[in-house]
């Protein structure tokens, strides 16, 4: 895209364009903007861009609940009947171990960064499609439209959290001296959403039908992750090979800071938190790689 500096008007450019063919005068000299490659993210950029960052956080969180009946409790019905379906098939049923814990609670405990992260990953996936209008004549980061849609369900996350907590009470389970640990988990999950986000979304601005392979990958990968079933369950000669699954730790880490129960932090966690780091890597590369094609063919 190329920007008027003086009288702010977008005009339409593509890679196939040569400078000589752009109407320019001297009364408004005009700048090419475009993209960095690899890693260069430009923080600076994204910093000087906080509050377009922040409209576009509130804007989505609006748009959700805006004519809505029960409003923000559909943070709550998602993740509590998953929970009450698991408890009565998985839990009642099947028998499943639950780490000495109610199963209630045992689902519903990794429900909650699982839900999260299932709704974030939706919502990144289709943000480009979404804002494609706004993509194609205003310049920003376009990285600020992922990052958005991962951190505008954190409110989402919070209430449910609460209602987790709730329960703990109800069941007569306090949280350990591990609780500590839970932020760190926290973003881990948060992370997480966003590098298979950065992926997703830009492969959707090019090719529409990631949107509809996302939520079967999605559902594959709630039963590929220890949300019903305790990680032990899984032979430990495998359990390293599980953590390449970056949620099996973050989930697993998520219920032992805070109930004390479950795998302890070790090997399948290192390679849980590798294997985030390298999705994270791998999506920044290959979304700014996209970034400079995405306003042309969206």
């Amino acid at each position: 895209m190329v920007y008027s500096l003086l009288k702010l008007k977008v005009i339409p450019f593509k890679r196939t364009q040569k400078l000589k063919e752009i109407p320019q005068t001297k009364e408004t000299p005009i700048a090419i903007i475009k993209p960095g490659l690899g890693l260069s993210v430009k923080l600076k950029e994204l910093w000087d861009y906080r509050e377009l960052l922040y409209f576009f956080i509130w804007r989505d969180i609006k748009v959700r609940y805006k004519q809505t009946v029960i409003g923000a409790a559909w943070a709550v019905i998602q993740p509590f009947l998953a929970m009450v379906v698991f408890s009565i098939f998985f839990g009642k049923f099947a028998q499943i171990p639950s780490e000495g814990l109610p199963y209630p609670i045992f689902a519903y405990c990794a429900l909650v960064p699982w839900t999260y992260f299932a709704n974030s990953l939706t919502n990144a996936t289709n943000t480009m499609v979404a804002n494609q209008r706004v993509i194609t004549k205003v310049y920003f980061p376009r990285l600020i439209l992922p990052l958005s849609a991962v951190l505008s369900g954190l409110p989402d996350f919070l209430i449910s959290f609460s209602v987790l907590i709730a329960m703990m009470f109800f069941y007569g389970i306090y949280p350990t001296v591990n609780l500590v640990f839970l932020p760190l988990f926290t973003m881990m999950v948060i992370v997480t959403a966003l590098a298979v986000g950065l992926w997703t979304s830009a492969a959707n601005a090019i090719y529409r039908d990631v949107r509809y392979v996302v939520p079967f990958l999605v559902q594959f990968w709630l039963f590929a992750s220890p949300v019903v079933y305790p990680s032990s369950l899984v032979p430990e000669k495998w359990r390293v090979l599980y953590g390449l699954n970056p949620m099996a730790g973050a989930i697993e880490g998520f219920r032992w800071a805070l109930l004390g129960k479950g795998e302890p932090p070790g090997p399948m966690l290192l390679v849980s938190i590798f294997m985030v780091f390298l999705v994270l890597i791998g999506g920044v590369i290959y979304f700014r790689r996209m970034e400079g094609t995405i306003a042309d063919v969206i």
